[in-house]
C-alpha cells in the first residue's frame, strides 16, 4: 500500500474513536508526502528538517510546532546526524547486517509521566534486499492524524540513507508496526 492509503486506512479504522492494538502494514515508502489540513507541506518540511537535525528557522518553529502536532513525543532529532551516519556505515561495511538501527528512545529509565521521554517512534531497523532499502519501524503509539508527519520524516530518512549508500539503492518497503493506533492526540 502507499503512504496515503495507509493514512486513509488508519483514519477509517479509528474514525469512531476506538483504538486498535498491534496495527501493522507494509507501506511502499517512495511517495511519502501526505498533506492534510493539520500538516500542510511547509509544516511537514519544517518538522522533517527538525527531526533530521537540520536547521529550522525560529519563524517556522513558531508557525508550525505545537503540542497538537506531536510535541515532545514526536521530537526525534537528538543525535540524528550521527545515527544516520552509523546506519550508512553499517550497511556499507556489512550489507547483510541486522544492526542498522536508529533508536529514538531517550533513556531506559525514562518515566511514563515524561512526555519528552515517551517517544512515539521507538526504533527503525534498516536492511538491504538487493537494490532496495527496506525497514521495520516500531511505534509505541500512533495517532492517525499525526501519521503524515511521521511518514514524511521516515521517507526522508529512507531517501538520505539510500542516497548515501555506495550502490544504486532505492527506497523500498516499510513494515510499519504500532502498539496502539488512535485517531488523534486527545
Amino acid at each position: 500500500m502507499t503512504c496515503r492509503q495507509a493514512w486513509e486506512q488508519m483514519t477509517a479504522l479509528t474514525a469512531d474513536g476506538s483504538s486498535i492494538r498491534n496495527f501493522h502494514a507494509d507501506i511502499r515508502i517512495g511517495e511519502h508526502l501526505v498533506e492534510t489540513e493539520l500538516f500542510p507541506l511547509d509544516a511537514l518540511r519544517a518538522y522533517t528538517a527538525w527531526n533530521l537535525e537540520l536547521p529550522v528557522s525560529d519563524g517556522d518553529r513558531m508557525t508550525y510546532f505545537s503540542a497538537h502536532r506531536g510535541g515532545d513525543q514526536g521530537d526525534y532529532r537528538a543525535g540524528m546526524r550521527a545515527k544516520i551516519a552509523n546506519v550508512v556505515d553499517c550497511l556499507t561495511s556489512f550489507p547483510a547486517s541486522k544492526r542498522a538501527v536508529i533508536s529514538t528512545a531517550s533513556r531506559s529509565d525514562a518515566s511514563h509521566a515524561d512526555d519528552g521521554a515517551a517517544k512515539c517512534m521507538r526504533e527503525i531497523h534498516f536492511h538491504l534486499d538487493r537494490d532496495e532499502l527496506n525497514a521495520t519501524v516500531l511505534f509505541r503509539s500512533q495517532a492517525a492524524e499525526i501519521f503524515p508527519k511521521n511518514i514524511h520524516f521516515i521517507g526522508a530518512l529512507f531517501a538520505e540513507i539510500a542516497d548515501r549508500l555506495p550502490a544504486n539503492v532505492v527506497p523500498g518497503t516499510l513494515h510499519y508496526l504500532t502498539t496502539v493506533l488512535v485517531s488523534d492526540r486527545a
